[in-house]
């Protein structure tokens, strides 16, 4: 990991970042975030998230959020999670900050039991499938989403851990 990057737990007050950081990458494809609705959990990822027994991390450089990406259960019975919210503005993409993300989100299942993971991920998103495919998740069928202004197709994808 680079010296002046800096990889913790999201809190609370990490909100406004994150919805700065999650807008910027959406407005790439045309979207805005949408805090009232599919985005609000990034208001509070200590609610959203480390309540409900996931987790939550950001990726920090010279004290600007410049990634993130969390955990969250879905079936703690048959050890099965899902990981949300792995998000890099254009800039860090290439320099390794996804690997540390995703390093982290692999890490941290295994760590806490779960066997599986399964995610959906944006269909514009390609460098990213690229990247989910690399580390051997495997992409599966596709959905509609429709949720407060967005509206957009998903692609899912699967992993043995």
């Amino acid at each position: 990991m680079h010296a002046n990057w800096i990889l913790r737990l999201g809190r609370r007050e990490d909100g406004p970042g994150l919805v700065r950081l999650i807008d910027e990458v959406y407005r790439e494809y045309g979207d805005e975030a949408d805090v009232d609705g599919y985005d609000r959990d990034l208001l509070d990822v200590e609610a959203a998230y480390r309540s409900k027994g996931g987790e939550f991390v950001v990726l920090e450089k010279q004290g600007e959020i410049v990634g993130a990406h969390a955990t969250q259960p879905i079936d703690r019975e048959q050890g099965l999670l899902t990981f949300r919210r792995l998000y890099l503005p254009e800039s860090m993409r290439g320099t390794g900050a996804g690997k540390v993300l995703m390093d982290w989100a692999i890490k941290w299942s295994r760590e806490h039991n779960f066997t599986r993971v399964e995610f959906w991920s944006d269909t514009r998103f390609a460098r990213a499938h690229r990247f989910f495919e690399g580390y051997g998740f495997v992409r599966g069928g596709t959905r509609e989403v429709v949720e407060g202004k967005l509206t957009f197709s998903e692609f899912h994808y699967g992993m043995d851990l």
